[in-house]
């Protein structure tokens, strides 16, 4: 005969378990919704870095073709650096702001429709970029042509003019190079695709070394060849990324050359009109402060010192500009989807892990200040003057590993006009009339210019932002005929 008191006990137990059971699942799926802090910025370090890595090795390997350029020229001689550093530095620099910030409208763009799985709209985009910038390459010609005598007419010697005008000649071909990689780079970079950017500037990075050394070193032809290596190179990027496009490597964004791409160009060249002004205005201040130095006593060495270190900047801020890609897609993304929350989140993961890296640097550009221009210059004047530059270029990185990050903010949210305002006033209006051809730069224009964007970006009302993004997806893309 059973026991009628564990009959009465099971039949306890059973309701008992279940609710047990159910309430452990409600919690992990608690858990699920509402991860702890540690696993969602680990979630996100990870999002974040599949576009930050590639892009680090990509535009390493990019602006270390241009130092490599620069560093051959100086081993030619302290006229030849000072030249080759204009030529790249401010003419090639000017173009290469403004055509660079341009493209950074396809972040928006590109990086939102992604967001919004309205994939057909990223190839229209990438064809309407290509034919807004060769036009403004087109425009920005006679920069190239009448170098010599604009770098005269601000104060430049006529010997460093004269050559630099050379250079810039031999640079044509790299000019337009830049209206198809840019826009490329965006397009892949939107869809998680960074890593045949950096297989594809690999390649071009073997081939520019093996280049230089064959035609300066080993053949001696100078300062021309050197120059002319750099156009080789930046081509087989633009043949690598246009043959995986258009190949068959983005069957959902590349739908084929379309007449498409030809209606709401002029919306589009405003986006990228704003854009272009947002970048290029502190870009250009860069390339300002080593035409100044043209007017300094001993304006040779002053050229040399001045470019040593913004190069050791620029090479640098590949790193900072490589957050600056990777938070633009993140929050473009997340808003593009709808999820304001996630893209607050991206914006301070990608601030922490930036500003450590920073630190990271300051701390070596300290410790080292009497060596870092020994890659480009064994004169012993240069290398004295890059010394006494160490202790502002420290600070200068210090600063850029913050300030790019919240402009990558304001290019995945689409407020370049109003950032373009905000550039002009801290750089121009407030950096210059501080004085100092460089301390100016640092403490009126990029620390006001951080100051304000982090306020802005502290206020930013996220799920607002969300909403206008859907808003603006849907009308860009509301047919193939508007945009």
């Amino acid at each position: 005969m059973p026991n009628t008191n564990e009959n009465d006990e099971t039949q306890l137990k059973a309701p008992l378990l279940e609710d047990i059971r159910k309430s452990t699942e409600l919690v992990e799926r608690e858990d699920e919704d509402n991860p702890r802090l540690s696993s969602r910025v680990w979630v996100e370090t990870k999002k974040l870095w599949r576009i930050v890595g590639p892009a680090i090795f990509s535009r390493m390997t990019s602006y270390t073709m241009f130092v490599i350029t620069q560093a051959f020229a100086g081993h030619l001689g302290d006229l030849e650096l000072a030249a080759m550093s204009i030529a790249s530095n401010v003419i090639v620099g000017f173009d290469f702001g403004l055509l660079l910030g341009m493209a950074s409208a396809l972040e928006t763009l590109c990086g939102q429709a992604y967001g919004a799985k309205k994939y057909y709209m990223l190839g229209i985009y990438l064809q309407r970029s290509w034919i807004v910038l060769t036009a403004c390459c087109v425009a920005l010609l006679p920069l190239f042509f009448y170098a010599t005598p604009i770098l005269k007419a601000v104060g430049q010697p006529d010997d460093v003019a004269e050559l630099s005008g050379t250079v810039a000649l031999v640079f044509i071909p790299l000019h337009f190079s830049f209206a198809m990689t840019f826009p490329l780079q965006r397009f892949l970079q939107s869809q998680l695709k960074n890593s045949v950017t950096a297989y594809v500037n690999l390649v071009a990075f073997v081939v520019h070394v093996l280049m230089s050394y064959l035609l300066v070193y080993r053949l001696g032809l100078g300062l021309v060849a050197t120059a002319f290596t750099l156009n080789i190179s930046w081509w087989i990027t633009v043949l690598g990324l246009f043959i995986y496009v258009v190949g068959g490597g983005c069957p959902q964004s590349w739908t084929g050359f379309s007449t498409h791409a030809f209606c709401g160009l002029w919306d589009f060249l405003k986006l990228s009109a704003s854009s272009g002004v947002m970048l290029c205005l502190e870009n250009w201040y860069y390339r300002i402060l080593i035409v100044m130095t043209g007017n300094l006593k001993n304006a040779t060495i002053a050229v040399d010192a001045l470019s040593v270190c913004m190069n050791i900047n620029g090479w640098e801020m590949m790193i900072p500009l490589s957050f600056f890609a990777g938070t633009g897609v993140r929050v473009a993304n997340e808003l593009g989807a709808g999820n304001g929350k996630g893209a607050k989140f991206a914006t301070i993961v990608s601030v922490c892990e930036s500003m450590v890296i920073g630190l990271i640097f300051w701390l070596l550009i300290m410790a080292f200040h009497n060596e870092i221009a020994l890659i480009f210059t064994s004169s012993p004047p240069v290398l004295e003057a890059v010394s006494h530059l160490s202790l502002l270029l420290a600070f200068t990185i210090l600063l850029n590993s913050v300030q790019p990050i919240l402009s990558g903010v304001a290019v995945g949210s689409g407020w370049q006009s109003n950032v373009a305002y905000i550039n002009l006033g801290c750089y121009y209006l407030v950096g210059v009339p501080l004085g100092g051809i460089w301390a100016g730069m640092i403490f009126g224009g990029t620390a006001v210019q951080t100051l304000i964007l982090a306020i802005i970006t502290i206020r930013c009302d996220w799920e607002n932002e969300a909403a206008k993004a859907t808003m603006h997806v849907n009308k860009w893309s509301d047919s193939r005929n508007t945009a």
